[in-house]
């Protein structure tokens, strides 16, 4: 299964992306919304899951969030923001433009998975 992650930090990318592996996705990388829509645009299948920063140059995780639900081809990708802005306003906001779950930096793996859980894309541990 895919999933996606997209952070401006290449250690938080790689993080993400070893959590994912390890819980069996197969994982893409992102610096940034536009980068990550270029991304979506040449992947063959949907990502399941989409990880997504907040604070990112070119294109913010929020307008990305906003730009995925604008699509009816990607309807199906969870969306979890995973972001230090930890504002009630800005958790309220994420969810209203369309994201499924919010993970306060700094998180641990088992946070991530919980949250994947949560999502309905894993089970027993493992992508689904």
């Amino acid at each position: 299964m895919l999933a996606l992650v997209i952070d401006d930090s290449r250690a938080i990318r790689m993080i993400l992306g070893r959590i994912l592996a390890n819980l069996g996705f197969e994982v893409r990388e992102a610096g940034n919304g536009k980068e990550a829509l270029d991304v979506l645009a040449a992947a063959e299948t949907v990502p399941r899951v989409a990880l997504v920063d907040w604070n990112m140059p070119e294109m913010n995780g929020l307008e990305f969030v906003g730009a995925v639900r604008e699509d009816p081809k990607y309807r199906s990708m969870a969306l979890m923001m995973v972001t230090t802005e930890s504002e009630q306003s800005q958790i309220v906001r994420a969810l209203a433009a369309g994201a499924h779950e919010y993970v306060i930096k700094p998180f641990t793996p088992d946070a991530i998975e919980e949250k994947l859980a949560l999502l309905g894309v894993l089970t027993n541990g493992a992508a689904q």
